[in-house]
């Protein structure tokens, strides 16, 4: 499932291709990906409309205008720019047109999800969750990230996890985050030293930031919106490494299941 990189790489790309164009015609080729409201309504309301923003929160992404799309990519979703001359993917469920040019969202899977409104009427219906602050978020402060975690009784995973607390982590940057603060996921979070959780925040953000500037893990299907591959993926200290040796210390790497996830850490350096 894309996470936070990958999610901020697709906005940029989005933002430079796609605000302040009119929205010529919209096509919903299956109904069911568009969680809110009816699929008519959604293509009428887009319709001859324009985006003035689109910025992302955690994993979702939100074109900004009258009313506000959001897009959540699930585990095999894309959002795809198609010259005139590009073929359309397998698997498109929505096409979106910006006079020659098409932005168009495939999904092999089906767990990604569109839904159209303002935010607060998309969170009444529950087509948005109540998110957690962005992990990238400025306002996520050393002394905010120890009063949202420090009596935590859930595991590093799970806390991290839980997008109503902190948006945008997965299991990919979780594993990579807490190899590089030497933790190991499956502690929890109160049994922590207050300099461990902070040693969590910063490797969060060197990690997330890392990933963003490497442009993502293609690991399974991510691919950016011109259907390139990412980078961070040759990067990865841990994430996938279950066996192999250990980059710092070259003991095996270990993998477990925590938090539902398969988890991989070093014995030696995560304690």
């Amino acid at each position: 499932m894309p996470e936070l990189p990958e999610v901020e790489v697709i906005v940029r790309e989005l933002r430079e291709m796609c605000c302040h164009r009119r929205i010529t015609a919209v096509e919903v080729l299956r109904d069911d990906v568009i969680r809110h409201p009816s699929a008519s309504t959604f293509a009428s309301t887009l319709e001859g409309s324009t985006w003035t923003g689109i910025s992302r929160h955690g994993k979702f992404i939100l074109f900004e205008g009258a009313e506000t799309m959001v897009v959540h990519l699930g585990m095999t979703g894309h959002l795809r720019l198609l010259r005139p001359s590009s073929p359309v993917a397998p698997h498109t469920h929505v096409v979106i047109h910006l006079g020659a040019d098409r932005l168009a969202f495939d999904d092999a899977r089906r767990f990604g999800r569109m839904a159209l409104g303002s935010q607060d009427s998309l969170v009444a219906v529950r087509a948005l969750p109540q998110l957690g602050a962005d992990a990238l978020d400025p306002e996520l402060t050393a002394e905010v990230f120890e009063s949202l975690f420090r009596n935590r009784h859930r595991s590093v995973k799970a806390s991290l996890l839980d997008q109503g607390i902190v948006a945008g982590l997965g299991n990919i940057y979780i594993d990579e985050l807490s190899f590089r603060a030497g933790v190991r996921p499956s502690r929890t979070m109160s049994s922590l030293r207050k300099a461990d959780r902070a040693r969590l925040r910063s490797a969060m953000l060197e990690v997330l930031d890392e990933a963003i500037a490497n442009r993502g893990s293609s690991i399974d299907d991510y691919r950016d919106v011109w259907n390139a591959k990412g980078k961070q993926q040759e990067r990865l200290r841990v994430y996938g490494r279950g066996g192999q040796h250990c980059t710092v210390c070259q003991s095996i790497l270990r993998k477990r299941t925590v938090a539902g996830r398969g988890t991989t850490y070093c014995s030696v350096c995560q304690k």
